[in-house]
């Protein structure tokens, strides 16, 4: 089972699965904004994976970070609190690597570039531009959430000993 059995990885992947399966009369609210400028009706649902993304690499760090002292674990954090930084820069510090790279590392090329594409139109998205997320990108979340969570095992599993 590697890195999954928190409490989130019961709530979050239900939470997912409500959210892709709400009738999509649900999501006529958005039918006014022209279609170039309307995001994905089921947008919610890839925001909803990324939130669920960041408490599993933060999950990734504390873990990695665990035999530091409590005060200095919570700094590195702080200092290193945006996704970004902790799939680049803190990763490298702990791991020599990049999130990115390790996915690739461990046969998951596919799922790097699908996280890299989500990542950036989740910040494009919450920076005005939500049509940034489309039907194109749920539809590829959707396809690879069991290849994601078998990535993210494989890469957890890979970095955390006991």
């Amino acid at each position: 089972m590697g890195a999954e059995g928190r409490y989130e990885d019961y709530i979050y992947p239900q939470m997912l699965q409500r959210e892709w399966e709400r009738p999509a009369a649900e999501f006529e609210g958005l039918s006014h904004f022209p279609e170039e400028n309307r995001p994905s009706a089921r947008a919610a649902l890839v925001l909803l994976f990324w939130s669920y993304f960041e408490t599993r690499i933060e999950r990734l760090h504390r873990t990695a970070m665990r035999h530091l002292p409590q005060r200095v674990l919570d700094d590195t954090l702080r200092r290193y609190s945006g996704i970004g930084p902790r799939l680049h820069e803190l990763y490298r510090i702990f791991f020599g690597t990049n999130y990115f790279d390790d996915l690739r590392a461990c046969g998951f090329s596919s799922i790097a570039d699908l996280l890299k594409d989500i990542h950036q139109r989740r910040n494009e998205f919450s920076h005005g531009r939500p049509q940034a997320i489309n039907d194109a990108t749920v539809k590829a979340l959707v396809e690879n959430l069991q290849a994601e969570h078998e990535a993210w095992i494989a890469v957890y599993n890979s970095r955390v000993r006991a």
